[in-house]
C-alpha cells in the first residue's frame, strides 16, 4: 500500500546528465534509443513519479467509502474484504512477472501497455452496474499496475545512469508510495461525501492518458535487446557513437521463466487471499487455511525451481545482499505499520467516536503534512548519514508514534489533540525517511538490465506489507495491541540497523 517525498520535487534531481559533446545529440529532442537532452531529465522523472503516486492512490481509492459501496451493492463482510483486497491481490501477485517482462521487452514498452490497460479499467469502473463487474475491474487495475510499476522504475534507471543521481531519485521514489496512499485515503472520504466514490477513478484515467501522451518526448526509448540465440549486434567503430549518457544495449536475456511466473503469481495471490480472509474468519477456518497453505506450498516450489532454472524469474543471488534484504524487510514493515495505523484509526474514529467519513479523512491531514515534512528532510539526511542510519532512525521514531497511538485507542475516547495527534505526527515523521532510505537499500547496485526485477521485488514487498501486517497483527486481542506489536517490530528494525552488519551473505 502504502510511504515519502513531498510530491514531485521532494526526492528528485531535476537535471542529472551532462551536456552532450560537440556534434553529438541534436538540440530539441531525444535521439532514437537515447536519452532526452540535458535539462529534460527532470520532467521525465516527475512523469514517472506521477505514475507511482497514481498506482498507489488507486489502490486506496475505495478505502474510506467501502461501507457505502457495500450498502449500494448489498455486500456482506466477506465480499467487502474481497473487494478491498482485489487490486492488491493481482498487483502483488504479478509484480515479479511484470518485472521480468520489463527486463525482457523494455521499460517504456511495458509502461505503455500497462498504462493503456490501467486507463481502460479505471474508465470502466464508474460505469459498472454490479459487484461482479466492479470486482473484475479492480483485479484488472491491479494486473495493469503490476506491469506499469516495475516498468516505471526500469525507465527511471535508464534515465538516471549515474548511480548517485539514481540514489537521490530513489530517496524520493519510496516516499511517493505513501503520498499516493495518503492522498487516496484523504480524497476518498471527501469525494464520496460530496459527489460519489465513482469519481475517484477520474484521476487515474487523466494521469495515465497524460503520461502516454508525454512519454515519447520525455522518456528514453528502450535500448536494443539481444535475445538468446540472436547474432551479435556490433556498434560501428566510427561515429555515430553512443553519446555520453546514452544507455548501452541490454545484455542477452534468456527465455522467460514461465513456470516460475505461474508458481510465484499463484502462490502470492493464494497466500495473500488467505491472509486477507483472517479479517472475516479465524485462523483455523478452511477459507483461511486452504489458500494460505496452498499458496505457501507453491511459493516453496517456486524457490526450489529458481535454484535449478538457468534464467530464473527471481535469481537467488539477487537477495544474497544483506543490505538489499534489510531494505526490502524495512519496506514491508513500514508499509505494514502505516497501513495498520490507517485501518485501526479509521475504525476507531467512525465506530468508537461516531465521526463521519469526511471528518475521519480530515483527522489525517496533520499526518499528511508531517509526511511531506519527513519526505523533505529524507534526502539531506541520506546524504549526511547514509541509508542504513536513516532507516534505523526513521523506524525508531515511527515506533514511538505507533506506541503513542496504541495507548490512545486502547483507552476511552478522549481529546483528539492530546491523544491521537502526537502519534499522527511522530509516525509519518519517522516512516517517511525510513521508507525513502529503505528504498535506496533495496535497489542500490542494481544493474540496468535488472531494473525491472528490482522494481518488481521492491513493489512486491510494499504490497505484501499491509496484507501480512493486518492479518498477523489484527489477530491480537485488545484495541491497542496490534499497534503496540507493530511498534515493537519497528523498534527491532531500528536495533538491527544499528548493531548488525549488513554485508553480502
Amino acid at each position: 500500500m502504502t510511504a515519502v517525498g513531498s510530491g514531485t520535487d521532494a526526492g528528485f534531481e531535476m537535471s542529472t546528465s551532462s551536456s552532450p559533446p560537440a556534434g553529438g545529440r541534436p538540440a530539441g529532442g531525444p535521439p532514437a534509443g537515447g536519452l532526452p537532452a540535458a535539462g529534460r531529465t527532470g520532467p521525465g522523472v516527475v512523469l514517472l513519479g506521477a505514475v507511482q503516486v497514481t498506482l498507489i492512490f488507486t489502490l486506496m481509492a475505495i478505502s474510506v467509502p467501502l461501507p457505502r459501496i457495500g450498502a449500494e451493492f448489498g455486500l456482506g463482510r466477506s465480499a467487502l474484504v474481497l473487494l478491498s483486497s482485489a487490486y492488491g491481490l493481482s498487483f502483488a501477485g504479478l509484480l515479479l512477472l511484470g518485472g521480468r517482462l520489463t527486463d525482457r521487452h523494455g521499460g517504456r514498452r511495458l509502461l505503455t501497455v500497462g498504462l493503456l490497460l490501467f486507463a481502460a479499467a479505471s474508465a470502466a469502473v464508474p460505469l459498472v452496474p454490479g459487484f461482479g463487474g466492479l470486482l473484475a475491474l479492480r483485479f484488472a487495475q491491479g494486473a495493469a499496475a503490476a506491469l506499469a510499476a516495475p516498468a516505471a522504475m526500469a525507465v527511471l534507471r535508464i534515465l538516471l545512469l549515474s548511480e548517485a543521481a539514481y540514489r537521490r531519485a530513489m530517496a524520493g521514489w519510496g516516499g511517493l508510495s505513501v503520498i499516493g496512499a495518503t492522498a487516496g485515503n484523504l480524497l476518498s472520504g471527501l469525494v464520496s461525501t460530496y459527489v460519489s466514490w465513482r469519481w475517484m477513478f477520474a484521476a487515474p484515467v487523466v494521469v495515465a492518458v497524460a503520461v502516454l501522451v508525454l512519454a515519447p518526448r520525455l522518456l528514453p526509448a528502450d535500448p536494443p535487446l539481444l535475445l538468446e540465440g540472436d547474432p551479435p549486434r556490433l556498434l560501428p567503430a566510427d561515429p555515430p557513437r553512443l553519446l555520453a549518457g546514452d544507455p548501452p544495449p541490454r545484455g542477452r536475456i534468456a527465455a522467460l521463466d514461465l513456470r516460475g511466473g505461474v508458481l510465484a503469481t499463484a502462490g502470492i495471490v493464494l497466500a495473500d487471499y488467505g491472509l486477507a480472509q483472517t479479517r472475516v474468519s479465524g485462523w483455523g477456518a478452511p477459507a483461511v487455511l486452504f489458500p494460505l497453505l496452498t499458496g505457501g506450498a507453491l511459493l516453496v516450489a517456486f524457490l526450489l525451481l529458481q535454484r535449478r532454472t538457468r534464467d530464473p524469474l527471481l535469481p537467488p543471488a539477487f537477495l544474497c545482499d544483506a543490505r538489499r534484504a534489510f531494505g526490502l524487510a524495512a519496506v514491508l514493515l513500514t508499509a505494514a505499520g502505516t497501513a495498520l495505523a490507517f485501518f485501526l484509526l479509521a475504525l476507531n474514529l467512525q465506530q468508537q467516536r461516531g465521526w463521519s467519513p469526511l471528518r475521519t479523512s480530515g483527522a489525517f491531514v496533520p499526518y499528511a503534512v508531517a509526511l511531506l515534512v519527513g519526505g523533505r528532510v529524507a534526502r539531506p539526511l541520506l546524504a549526511r548519514f547514509g541509508a542504513r542510519a536513516v532507516t534505523g532512525g526513521g523506524v525508531g521514531l515511527g515506533a514511538a508514534g505507533l506506541f503513542v497511538l496504541s495507548v490512545a485507542i486502547a483507552g476511552p475516547p478522549a481529546g483528539y489533540a492530546s491523544t491521537l495527534l502526537p502519534g499522527l505526527l511522530l509516525l509519518p515523521l519517522g516512516a517517511a525517511p525510513a521508507f525513502a532510505a529503505a528504498a535506496v537499500l533495496a535497489v542500490e547496485g542494481t544493474p540496468p538490465e535488472q531494473a525491472g526485477l528490482a522494481g518488481g521485488v521492491f513493489n512486491t514487498a510494499m504490497e505484501l506489507g499491509p496484507t501480512v501486517g493486518l492479518a498477523a497483527l489484527l489477530s491480537l486481542s485488545g484495541d491497542g495491541a496490534p499497534l503496540a506489536a507493530a511498534g515493537g517490530g519497528f523498534a527491532l528494525a531500528a536495533v538491527a540497523a544499528i548493531f548488525f552488519p549488513l554485508q553480502r551473505i
